[in-house]
This record gives C-alpha cells, sequence and structure tokens, in this order.
C-alpha cells in the first residue's frame, strides 16, 4: 500500500529497543514536527476549507500522539531529551521543489508530507511486530493504523490539489529519491535513522 521501495530491516527494531528512551525521545518530537507540519500547510493554504478542516485535525491528533509519548518517558522514569535533528527529514526538505509555481510548492509539501508520514508508519509497523516489549508493541500498533491515515489524506489533497503537477509521477520521483536515500538509515535508535 505504501508503495516503499526499500522495507527497514526488522533488526532495526533490537537496535530501537537497546535504548529506549533514545527512541521514545526522538519519537516525541517527530510528532511534534509534524503537527507543526501540519500547521504549516493551513497557513499557508487557508483557502481550502477541507484541507483545513482535515489538517487541523491531524495537527490535534499528533500532538496528542507527542502527549502519549511523552507520558511513556514519564512513566518509565526516562526524561525527554532535546529536540533532535532530523537528517532524514532535512534530506527530504531538500528534495521538494521550492520553485516553480505555487502550486508545484504546495503539492510537494503535501508530498514531503506523506512521504514521512510512509516512512513513519512502516517503522512503527517494524516496531510492532518485532519489539519484545508488549505494550509498546501495542502502542505502535495503533500509531501505525494512524500515519497510514495521514500519508492517505496528504496524498489525496495532493491529487484533489494539483493543478499544473502529475502528482503520480512526482510521487513515483519521491519514492525512488527515498528508496535511494533510506539506505544510508536504520542503523540509530531513532524513528528515521
Amino acid at each position: 500500500m505504501l508503495g516503499l521501495k526499500l522495507l527497514t530491516d526488522p533488526r532495526w527494531a533490537n537496535i530501537a529497543e537497546s535504548n529506549l528512551e533514545e527512541i521514545l525521545t526522538d519519537h516525541a518530537w517527530c510528532e511534534q514536527k509534524a503537527a507543526t507540519n501540519a500547521i504549516s500547510l493551513i497557513t499557508y493554504n487557508s483557502e481550502h476549507e477541507d484541507l483545513v478542516h482535515e489538517l487541523t485535525a491531524i495537527a490535534i491528533e499528533e500532538m496528542q500522539h507527542f502527549q502519549m509519548v511523552i507520558e511513556i518517558i514519564r512513566e518509565r522514569g526516562y526524561t525527554l531529551g532535546r529536540e533532535r535533528k532530523d537528517d532524514y527529514v532535512g534530506q527530504l526538505m531538500k528534495f521538494s521543489k521550492k520553485d516553480g509555481s505555487r502550486n508545484m510548492a504546495f503539492i510537494d509539501r503535501l508530498l514531503f508530507a506523506a512521504m514521512i508520514e510512509a516512512r513513519s508508519c512502516e517503522r512503527f509497523r517494524v516496531l510492532s511486530q518485532n519489539i519484545k516489549d508488549q505494550d509498546l508493541a501495542r502502542f505502535y500498533h495503533d500509531l501505525m493504523v494512524s500515519e497510514a491515515n495521514h500519508y492517505t489524506t496528504f496524498l489525496n489533497f495532493a491529487r484533489k490539489y494539483s493543478t499544473d503537477v502529475d502528482v503520480d509521477k512526482r510521487w513515483k520521483e519521491w519514492l525512488t529519491f527515498e528508496g535511494e536515500l533510506i539506505q544510508s538509515y536504520g542503523n540509530k535508535e531513532l524513528i528515521h535513522g
């Protein structure tokens, strides 16, 4: 369904589980950034009433996920660390088209968001199926479903609001780029690392 070119090696879950405090901190900040991204899309595209409505719900849900993760951190006696730079997301941002028409930049921002949600969904699936901690396995399964819905929402809005972009062609470019990019990741206790 996601169309990802390269799936995460299940052994990445062992790396993540070896330092739960780190993976949970990174995950918390990923949720906060996802909420911020949804808000930015609303801010710059407020003329689309359905987008405003749907992305407001996503932003709220992402902040609820942030709250859930920091609650897990607290319950386990961990400390929420400082925000981490997400090199993977930075590389995706560089791939994003910023020149061209306003519509092209808008569509690429939606595809950027869809790509992050797709990879997050896939990583949560790997965690849900491969970590020993059954509470966290269930938690990540539930989040996997949520991320899949977000991925679909962003991709559908790109298709709906494109005026000068072949969205399916551009999405294939995103998938190819991400498939090459992700080969450098999967060896750290980071959601996208």
